[in-house]
């Protein structure tokens, strides 16, 4: 399949013998494309900023750094005019559609053949939304894990990292080290992550963010409601 040699592809996977292959095969398949790697959110982050002419970002569901669809959620809010296919292993059609729902432009299973993977990518990359056959586009995502994903959608950059560091567990001087920010900065952007978030502690915070996740454990409301 010919195509722009100046198309630029970001794969964003934390396993590298899988983003070796998937960089392999783009390069076999396109017509002399820019493939870019990044194994953890941060550096995505930090590539998706640094690349402002990728046509495309090949997103894993399972990245250090980021709670299953918010990274896709952060980057539909902040780079929109960049499509985003998740490329997954899991496979159930209703992951498929959430991820459709929050904004993604495709949805690859791990298992596609070489075939596929290529029609999904000429789809994608022109303009259209793909999923695999037989998997339609019904909306399937629950009215909390929207309202949560818009909220997670206005944070900044910082607020958004540090927002995924608390849902990991980590305290504020834990994520002061990591940013290499005083602790007092990171509990400014506490009281704006609590506040856009409509919660009112790190527990629910963590819950709130936990609504992203491929398998969610518990919904806020119920978290809400649950004797503490």
């Amino acid at each position: 399949m010919a195509m722009n040699p100046s198309t630029c592809i970001i794969i964003a996977d934390d396993h590298p013998l899988f983003r070796s292959a998937l960089s392999a095969t783009l390069t076999r398949g396109l017509d002399s494309p820019s493939v870019l790697e990044t194994e953890d959110f941060p550096g995505l982050q930090q590539m998706v900023e640094q690349t402002p002419q990728a046509n495309l970002i090949l997103l894993d569901l399972h990245m250090p750094g980021a709670e299953g669809f918010s990274a896709l959620v952060y980057l539909t809010a902040h780079h929109p005019n960049v499509p985003v296919m998740v490329v997954s292993a899991h496979e159930e059609p209703e992951i498929m559609r959430r991820a459709i729902d929050h904004g993604a432009a495709g949805f690859l299973p791990k298992s596609a053949g070489i075939d596929t993977m290529m029609e999904a990518l000429q789809a994608v990359l022109s303009g259209a939304t793909w999923l695999p056959a037989g998997v339609d586009q019904t909306p399937i995502a629950g009215d909390e894990e929207l309202s949560i994903a818009d909220a997670l959608a206005s944070l900044t950059p910082q607020q958004f990292r540090v927002a995924s560091m608390v849902s990991q567990g980590l305290l504020n001087k834990q994520i002061a080290y990591e940013l290499n920010v005083t602790e007092a900065t990171i509990k400014a952007h506490m009281t704006e992550i609590f506040r856009k978030l409509g919660v009112h502690s790190r527990t629910q915070a963590a819950v709130a963010i936990g609504q992203l996740a491929v398998h969610p454990v518990q919904s806020l409301d119920e978290f809400r409601k649950s004797p503490q």
